[in-house]
């Protein structure tokens, strides 16, 4: 390497020294290629985050990269921590000049993170003297030890210092290091380091060097906005930190040349420590998988084999070498894993397994693993490729060499245990977590510029709420340019200019590391070996098995050969394990993963479980998946419905189709699958591999299986094509196709049938699914499902239990169980556990769900486990003396006291008011019990608790006080619980809301195709609100609405622009108090399901419900059949019901009608309608005139049936309100009679029947009923 006109920066900090580095490596090695420079150094901040990146980008570039790092040197010993002594270390520049010095770095820059860290990662002299071989070091910059010394005039002990340096590091390789910043102190630095090396004290060199910390002298002003926002700083803040001017970047020769012309040695200097550094062979080719120990006899290659046909003979019977397919399958795979090195990979997977079956762990394999028949026969999976027509290569291609990856789903609570294993198994200097780098994305970059920069928060909020938030997001100029709105306060608003401009520069600056929440690297040796290890400083995912993360990214440590594993976390898993533990403990039969069934074909089914399953399959098709695993969103429901799968590869389909692009085929599938359309195949060699997507191309599989059978593709070189043709490359395209055209008439496909068949592959091969993934979750889906289907209370528990910190989650699933008809029992401390748990209601006797106190807020576990505890020893709580007496509430804490109080978890020792009054003395009164109790301080005045307090102490604290009012009840619930548990705030309109006929807000989720684009009516509370605003900068809502009826069912409502303004318009005027969360609104609207999830498009809001006479929510009627004198306004559809909660009277299907009585549909009704012709008279059984039973309370008596008939007046509003009446006068008579109304028209009748509601036939309610219909004669009554 010349050095005429040369120079090499050494000491260069990028965007991962990540308080204030600037530098992107592109971008960086890009300059120094421009500039001509043959060699550059990575020098960042403690850590080696970016060096494989730095070394990969040059090397690309053909610029040597040198690896170094800016060591922290602890002031005294590296273990130390005075917060006097030791808070401030020293930097160091160190540079690897080989592999040893690199490795000595990766050991360096790993025990300042595990060993020395103490605000800073600090090694200490004596560890760096240790580790100095092949390592080149400079005095470093003004934080360094020997500048430090010169600032405060110690120059002996400076002299010392540079002695001690060249004792560790030798002659050529320690330097003095010259800066060239605008600081006094660089200045009168470099002078004193000068003058030092021209009195040939020691014959150390000079090096000189910029702290460059961004690439161009124009990103200093951007820098300083960096420096802002890493330190939570204003750039106005006075005080902050900042660099002394705009010199921090990278210089040219002639820079360089121009600040240290005095001193020409340290320019050379730089081309000889760059001369002296070898080229480093980082990218290794070798895999470093552990050792795994196999018995005497073995190696990993022959005892996988031997476990694998252990496995072969459990999965399949012992005869199943006869079986060539299985014979020939496991050969192959085993060929092509040994092939390719990955023994011991399988090996190391299956003993991960095998600990989970011990320790009775359940988990899922998802991905591409599942195709394997060596990983169902070592039961790393549990579903048979064969049968699936999964293929092994879709896995692992023999001609795509990379290490294997099955990924592994364990229930959350017990991940830690399985990567404590491996720490454990392998060793914890073996195995480590794997860090991750958070970037600064558009919109944040945004807010934080803004915030920087003072500019008013709704202004920053108004820009930033115009950006969408994408997983992918695109650079911001980019929004600028396509959002209109965007761009014309870009262009109006020059202080939104800047800090756009600001913004787009540190968009995806690296900002934080964190830890992967489920990646471990597991090496053969320590891996320290391999790259650096960083300190655990986020969550550990290992409850304390790991000790360190690495410094590499994922991609990075499996790129140099290490082996990840992914132990994932599934809730579901945890759902399902809970669930088996629940129906076990309730019903004594014992599920698990390898039992619950999902498919008929299982020959270990019972004629009852096969019955079973297809009312779980009914269940499905009925969109009934709340709860369900991966197909419980709305759509998904839609979906379920029109499908009406029937077995279980009906459901691989559905998770399959469900995703953009290939649901366009989902139509044509259900007609398919129902026999409305013609299956066509364009060969009938495709009919083995299609006949189960009835002719349509779901799967990669299908794609590799066409190439192989039909146009002589290995199964390998198919998957490659596969992957080829979904990137659309033209070349890759015209290659492909050639030898489909070539090679199908030679198999007996025509080149015109050739030729379609590869347009189809061309289309589908990037939509095609993994079916060995979309498989293996299908199992769970269908056995998260059957649990539903058969054991309710037990899923919905184990639901809420697994969910119980996200008061979303339980509201929808609480909203699921009133529909399931499961009573949701209150929090109590005489019958909560700390889970939900199923209990009986004490009123009723019926199987309910009783809350659990750990789903209270500010009601830790470890304060609430005293309660639980004390209660399952000694029993029930007599009274509140007994609470006190038998838990020390200082274990309990008053926060917790509180919430429960708040709750009315303690109602039964006195009203809520009366206990957060006395809450401090009912403290106290426990508290100097336990005292007295720890010291033996009997009394003596034999009062019966056996300690110094009176009885009555404790009676005196419950001082009588008002209750709470219920809205404050019912605030404290929505805080603590996150919905309402003993009422709601509706219940006091709820009289006028039956008034107003209003559609129920599940039926219309459940039934979207019905109600799309209709106009309808709801009814309840705002839960949520937020203003936002348009791409024209308009203000709109998005709110959440619950609905007033039982269900509690919540919709997503939208008040565009023109609709808000009329609202606010209203409050205003006050014709609205507010429309904000717990108001009480009804909404007029169209039901939209356009965005997916099914909303509201308001066109109208109202608190003004009119009040008519009172009907329940069960008189429902569909305006399809519904005569239109009961609709009350003909743009107001009323509310539908489930079917199942209205039987009507079985009748004939109806004629159709010429009147205009009503208006029928044209096909026959279900015998569920609510609405039914009733055509024949009825023979009346007239209530006589003798006075009526005034004992028909009485239990011996059998309950009756009413018929109530209603005859036409030709007054409709007058009609409607009759009819109402009558329904509130039955309903409000509670008793054991059913009824029916018959609404006599001039040419026909209807019947409406409620057979969820009853009434009480008596002298009373009979004579207001004749007020209403005119004459007895019109009320018969049945006996039953």
């Amino acid at each position: 390497m010349s050095d005429k006109n040369q120079f090499v920066h050494l000491h260069v900090h990028t965007e991962f020294s990540l308080l204030d580095g600037l530098s992107r490596i592109k971008k960086l090695v890009a300059r120094a290629k421009e500039l001509g420079m043959l060699a550059l150094a990575i020098t960042d901040h403690g850590t080696m985050f970016g060096t494989m990146d730095f070394f990969d980008a040059c090397t690309k570039a053909q610029i040597k990269p040198i690896i170094g790092l800016e060591a922290y040197l602890a002031p005294r010993g590296m273990e130390d921590r005075d917060s006097e002594l030791d808070r401030t270390p020293f930097h160091l520049l160190l540079l690897a000049k080989n592999m040893t010095g690199y490795k000595n770095l990766l050991k360096i820059s790993t025990a300042a993170q595990l060993r020395g860290y103490y605000y800073r990662p600090r090694i200490d002299f004596d560890f760096l003297a240790a580790h100095s071989d092949g390592l080149i070091a400079t005095s470093g910059c003004l934080a360094a030890r020997i500048p430090r010394l010169v600032q405060e005039g110690r120059d002996k002990e400076a002299h010392e210092w540079i002695g001690k340096f060249l004792d560790v590091f030798g002659q050529d390789h320690f330097y003095l290091e010259l800066q060239e910043h605008d600081i006094d102190l660089q200045q009168y630095l470099n002078r004193w380091l000068i003058d030092y090396r021209q009195t040939n004290h020691t014959n150390v060199g000079l090096l000189a060097t910029t702290d460059l910390h961004y690439v161009d002298k124009e990103d200093y002003y951007i820098h300083d906005i960096q420096l802002c926002i890493q330190t939570g700083k204003s750039k106005s803040d006075k005080g902050r930190l900042s660099f002394s001017d705009n010199s921090y970047y990278l210089y040219s020769y002639d820079e360089m040349w121009q600040n240290f012309q005095e001193v020409p040695e340290a320019i050379h200097n730089s081309i000889k420590i760059a001369e002296m550094v070898e080229f480093l062979s980082l990218r290794d080719k070798e895999y470093h998988l552990p050792v795994f120990p196999v018995p005497a006899g073995y190696d990993a290659a022959t005892y996988l084999r031997y476990l694998c046909e252990l496995g072969m003979s459990w999965r399949f019977g012992e005869n199943w070498h006869d079986d060539p397919i299985l014979l020939n399958r496991l050969n192959r795979e085993l060929g092509i894993i040994h092939d390719m090195g990955f023994d011991t990979y399988f090996l190391i997977v299956w003993d991960l397994c095998e600990f989970a079956r011990h320790a009775d762990i359940w988990w899922n394999v998802r991905g591409s693993g599942a195709g394997s028949l060596a990983a169902y026969a070592l039961g790393i999976t549990n579903i048979d490729p064969i049968q699936n027509q999964l293929l092994f290569e879709r896995f692992l291609n023999p001609g795509r060499v990379s290490m294997p990856d099955i990924d592994l789903d364990y229930p959350d609570d017990r991940r830690g245990e399985m990567i404590a294993y491996a720490a454990m198994k392998y060793g914890e200097d073996k195995v480590a977590a794997i860090i991750t780098f958070g970037t600064l994305g558009p919109k944040a970059s945004v807010r934080d510029v803004g915030r920087v920069l003072d500019v008013p928060l709704p202004d920053v909020n108004r820009v930033a709420g115009l950006i969408p938030q994408e997983s992918r997001p695109k650079p911001l100029m980019e929004y600028v340019e396509t959002i209109p709105d965007l761009k014309k306060i870009y262009e109006s608003d020059p202080k939104i200019r800047e800090v756009i401009d600001t913004a787009k520069e540190l968009q995806g600056i690296v900002r934080h590391s964190s830890t992967h929440a489920a990646g471990v690297i597991i090496a053969d040796k320590p891996l320290v070996e391999y790259l650096p290890l960083h300190r655990l400083d986020g969550k550990d995912p290992s409850n304390g098995a790991l000790k360190a993360v690495t410094q590499f990214p994922m991609e990075t440590a499996e790129s140099i050969g290490l082996l990840k594993v992914d132990f994932l976390g599934l809730s579901t898993l945890t759902i399902l394990r809970k669930a088996c533990e629940l129906i076990e403990q309730h019903h004594g039969v014992q599920y698990s993963m390898d039992n619950i069934p999902y498919r008929h074909d299982d020959p270990r089914l019972t004629s009852e479980q096969i019955k079973q399953l297809d009312e779980t399959f009914e269940m499905i098709g009925r969109g009934e998946t709340v709860g369900v695993f991966q197909i419980e969103s709305s759509g998904m429901q839609q979906m379920l419905r029109e499908m009406r799968p029937k077995q279980f590869e009906n459901i691989v389909a559905a998770v399959s189709l469900y995703r953009p692009g290939p649901m366009e085929f989902i139509p044509q599938y259900n007609r398919r699958l129902h026999g409305e359309e013609d299956v066509i195949y364009h060969h009938e060699k495709l009919i083995p591999i299609l006949k189960e997507t009835y002719a349509i191309i779901v799967y990669q599989e299908q794609i590799m299986q066409i190439a192989s059978a039909l146009f002589g593709y290995e199964l390998g070189e198919a998957d490659l094509m596969r992957r080829a043709v979904s990137k659309k490359k033209a070349e890759e395209l015209q290659k492909h196709k050639a030898i489909f055209m070539e090679r199908g008439p030679k198999n007996g496909i025509p080149a015109d049938v050739a030729e379609k068949i590869f347009d189809e592959i061309e289309f589908f091969a990037n939509y095609g699914f993994n079916k060995s993934h979309a498989s293996d979750y299908a199992v769970i889906t269908v056995q998260t499902a059957f649990l539903k289907c058969h054991y309710p209370e037990e899923y919905m528990t184990a639901l809420l239990t697994i969910h119980h910190q996200d008061s979303a989650k339980v509201a929808q699933f609480l909203e699921e169980c009133r529909r399931l008809h499961i009573p949701i029992l209150p929090p109590d401390v005489n019958y909560s556990e700390l889970d939900f748990h199923i209990d009986h209601d004490p009123v009723t006797n019926q199987r309910s769900i009783r809350f659990g106190l750990a789903a209270i807020k500010n009601a830790g576990e470890t304060a609430l486990q005293p309660i639980i505890n004390t209660r399952k020893a000694g029993g029930e709580f007599k009274d509140l003396a007994d609470f006190c007496r038998r838990i020390d509430l200082r274990l309990v804490g008053k926060r917790t006291l509180e919430s429960l109080i708040k709750v009315g978890a303690m109602q039964r020792f006195g009203s809520r008011a009366q206990l957060l009054k006395a809450l401090d003395r009912i403290i106290s009164y426990s508290t100097t019990y336990f005292k007295d109790k720890a010291i033996g301080q009997m009394s003596i005045f034999g009062n019966g608790n056996g300690y110094g307090l009176q009885d009555d102490t404790l009676d005196d604290l419950l001082q009588e006080t008002l209750e709470v009012d219920s809205r404050q009840m019912l605030e404290w619930e929505k805080e603590l619980l996150g919905l309402y548990v003993s009422g709601r705030p509706v219940d006091k309109y709820r009289e006028q809301l039956r008034s107003i006929n209003t559609v129920i807000i599940q039926q219309m989720k459940n039934n979207p195709e019905k109600y799309k684009d209709r106009e309808v009516s709801i009814a309840g509370e705002i839960v949520t609100t937020h203003l936002v605003n348009t791409k024209n900068n308009e203000p709109m809502v998005i709110s959440q609405i619950e609905d007033w009826h039982e269900s509690a069912a919540t919709i997503q409502v939208v008040l565009f622009p023109t609709a808000w303004s009329k609202v606010v318009g209203m409050i205003e005027r006050g014709e609205i108090s507010a429309f904000e969360e717990g108001e009480i609104v009804q909404i007029f609207g169209k039901f939209d399901t356009s965005r997916g999830e099914p909303q509201i498009i308001a066109q109208r809001v109202t608190q003004r419900f009119e009040i008519v006479e009172p009907i329940d929510d069960d008189f429902t009627l569909e305006n399809d059949i519904v005569p239109p004198w009961m609709n009350q306004d003909d743009e107001m559809l009323p509310p539908p019901d489930d079917a199942d909660r209205f039987a009507a009277l079985p009748v004939d299907t109806p004629p159709a009608m010429k009147n205009d009585d009503s208006v029928w549909l044209d096909e026959p009704y279900d015998e569920n309608s609510i609405v039914t012709p009733h055509d024949t008279p009825t023979e009346p059984h007239i209530i006589p005139d003798a006075p009526f039973e005034q004992d028909r309370h009485d239990s011996n008596l059998k309950p009756v049936h009413i018929e109530i008939h209603l005859f036409r007046s030709g007054n409709d509003n007058r009609d409607r309100l009759r009819l109402r009446r009558i329904h509130g006068l039955l309903v409000s008579y509670p008793g054991p009679d059913s009824f029916s109304i018959i609404v006599e028209g001039k040419d026909h009748s209807y019947r409406l029947a409620f057979p969820n509601k009853t009434t009480k036939l008596c002298e009373e309610l009979l004579n207001k009923l004749i007020d209403v219909v005119g004459s007895k004669e019109n009320i018969v009554w049945y006996n039953l």
